[in-house]
């Protein structure tokens, strides 16, 4: 992801993600920490053609990784892309040498849950109210070893 995605991307999320969408400033802040050699973050997006249909975002902190965002625009979803941000998200904590990666989903989520747990997340706890205005509960899953979850795996873009 780079700076001139950034409205492409508020649009996308602005519409999967109403209440409690990202603003412009979280997604520039986010961008300034992944570049250079003290990159601690990795951030991309998806396209068919000129259109931005997905977008992730993975933080690293010394041994462990916390999956920020993933978004599929919704003509998109059950196409497998979720899985192609995943993994690259995976890749990019194996590179940061990350021994786990943490994240929070809606406990209404159950699609994405479903997808977490096939690459080999499991829950670990609750967040009461994480995600507001809403104030929807959180699943926090965590996965060990995220270097296993990608090996063999090929992106084809």
């Amino acid at each position: 992801m780079r700076w001139w995605d950034i409205d492409p991307v508020l649009q996308l999320e602005r519409d999967l993600f109403p209440e409690d969408a990202w603003s412009r400033g979280m997604f520039w802040s986010e961008l300034a920490h992944s570049r250079g050699a003290d990159a601690t973050r990795r951030y991309v997006v998806a396209q068919t053609g000129e259109r931005i249909v997905g977008y992730a975002g993975l933080a690293s902190a010394g041994e462990q990784a916390d999956v920020q965002t993933i978004a599929v625009a919704r003509d998109q979803q059950g196409t497998g892309l979720g899985s192609r941000l995943l993994t690259e998200l995976l890749r990019a904590a194996t590179a940061f040498e990350c021994a786990e990666v943490m994240l929070e989903c809606r406990v209404d989520n159950t699609r994405a849950q479903k997808l977490y747990e096939r690459f080999g997340f499991e829950p670990i706890g609750f967040r009461r109210g994480y995600y507001q205005p809403g104030n929807v509960d959180a699943l926090v899953m965590r996965l060990t070893d995220p270097s296993s979850s990608v090996q063999g795996t090929e992106i084809n873009g």
